[in-house]
């Protein structure tokens, strides 16, 4: 506990960087990983209910979600940066106002991301490649899941905030129990109650009321600026807009994101289509590989997390120089986790692969993800923390601009002439390192530039 202790409230404006950044990503980091587990485990006991395509079914609504999920995700970054920038400020006021408003912001924006997912969801499925027992698995899960998108985001919103002011511990103790209660209501709904994705979605569901309920009543009773005070719950005009102009584009990015995806996760099955006619084969490989990238994609998000916070309370109190400082600090603590997560997942993938019970095809396409895709994972850290830390600077549009040209666009381009050309799985997965390490130079080139800039201007007026 002392160190869960001592990652509260971390002072972001003095004193050595390098420990307090691991400090604050890593409670931030074993949160984001048990999710991933919990979310891996999702698709284990769906697995243990004998339903074929289960996993694969699980795994194919992932891009289609997270391009609806991105609208308030997005949003949640925007008041990270926000409350965060205002704390730096020493501005009691404006935080208070950010916290209250940001959750008006984040109910609304959940009710229509579940309004919107719960009608599309079919239909973007079959346009996707989805059909027969899979599309109807896949339906199934997907409307499930959308109930509960209102809580997901209010979630968001709240553990954005609990960030913004230094306080990762507390997220990590609420998440890690409620993530417990989702694998034991999974066990139950599945094995007990004989269901399959639909167990798993609700359980999700439940899991997600616990934990955002829990999240409320600690920031009630909190000592500091961020209060909740329900009687406050309004939206204050600056503090929106500010949350908009930080956020939307943080949103707009992670949807074009979402898009590309999609179309790579329908090329994917339109090969399982192709080579597997009738089985799914291809997609449970892929399903099962991107569910244990997950793990490494949270470790090094951590610090994104952690670029985000840093810059944005380092700006708001003028301190340019140290800004730098915060950038080497994340690029040097990202690198590390990049390299030992995927390490780690490639010496053990045939142990941890056996839990998804796959037949031998999909655990080679599985491998094949794997390797591709984790042995230059370090791009995608250092991309990740680039685009933190031009958010932090107040240039999230800038961040998603880069980002939208060097991936999005990229990948697409290359789905379009590279894949038709070679006609082979693995080019699929390529463009993925590829995207990664021009956005990481892009992103880390003007973020520099901009930051040396303020620094400029911040010794002229001196």
């Amino acid at each position: 506990m002392s160190l869960l202790k001592r990652s509260r409230e971390i002072n972001m404006l003095e004193g050595p960087l390098l420990k307090k950044v691991f400090l604050f990503a890593l409670p931030l980091m074993i949160t984001n990983m048990l999710q991933v587990f919990y979310n891996a485990a999702d698709m284990i006991i769906a697995g243990l209910s004998h339903v074929d395509g289960a996993i694969g079914s699980i795994g194919t609504t992932g891009a289609m979600i997270n391009l609806i999920l991105n609208i308030f995700m997005g949003f949640s970054v925007g008041t990270n940066v926000v409350v965060a920038r205002n704390i730096g400020k020493g501005d009691s006021k404006a935080v208070s106002a950010s916290v209250h408003s940001s959750l008006i912001v984040g109910l609304i924006t959940g009710v229509f991301c579940a309004i919107l997912g719960f009608f599309v969801c079919r239909p973007v499925l079959e346009l996707l490649g989805d059909k027969g027992h899979i599309l109807e698995l896949a339906t199934l899960y997907t409307r499930i899941y959308f109930a509960g998108v209102p809580f997901i985001a209010l979630s968001n919103y709240l553990i954005a905030i609990f960030r913004a002011k230094g306080d990762t511990a507390t997220p990590l103790l609420i998440l890690a129990s409620s993530g417990l209660l989702n694998v034991i209501l999974n066990l139950f709904f599945v094995l007990v109650c004989g269901m399959s994705v639909d167990g798993v979605a609700l359980a999700t569901v439940l899991s997600n009321v616990v934990s955002t309920v829990w999240l409320g009543i600690k920031l009630m009773h909190d000592s500091s600026d961020c209060r909740l005070d329900l009687k406050k719950l309004k939206l204050e005009k600056t503090a929106v807009r500010e949350i908009i102009r930080d956020g939307l584009p943080a949103g707009v990015q992670g949807a074009l994101f979402s898009l590309s995806n999609m179309l790579i996760q329908s090329t994917i099955i339109g090969f399982n289509n192709r080579l597997c006619p009738g089985g799914s084969d291809i997609i449970d490989g892929n399903a099962a590989a991107m569910n244990l990238e997950g793990f490494a994609y949270v470790a090094t998000n951590s610090v994104y997390q952690a670029s985000v916070t840093f810059t944005s309370q380092n700006y708001g109190a003028g301190k340019y120089r140290r800004i730098g400082k915060v950038m080497g600090s994340c690029y040097l603590v990202t690198g590390i986790i990049a390299v030992a997560a995927g390490a780690i997942l490639l010496v053990f993938h045939k142990p941890i692969l056996s839990l998804y019970s796959l037949a031998p095809v999909s655990e080679e396409i599985a491998m094949l993800r794997m390797k591709i895709m984790l042995t230059p994972y370090f791009t995608l850290a250092f991309m990740e923390v680039g685009s933190g830390v031009l958010r932090g600077l107040g240039r999230s549009t800038t961040s998603t601009l880069i980002s939208l040209v060097g991936s999005c666009v990229l990948r697409l381009v290359w789905i379009w002439t590279v894949v038709p050309l070679v006609g082979e799985l693995w080019i699929v997965y390529l463009s993925y390192p590829i995207s990664w390490a021009l956005t990481a130079i892009a992103h880390f080139t003007v973020s520099e530039t901009i930051r040396r800039r303020y620094v400029k201007r911040a010794e002229i007026s001196a």
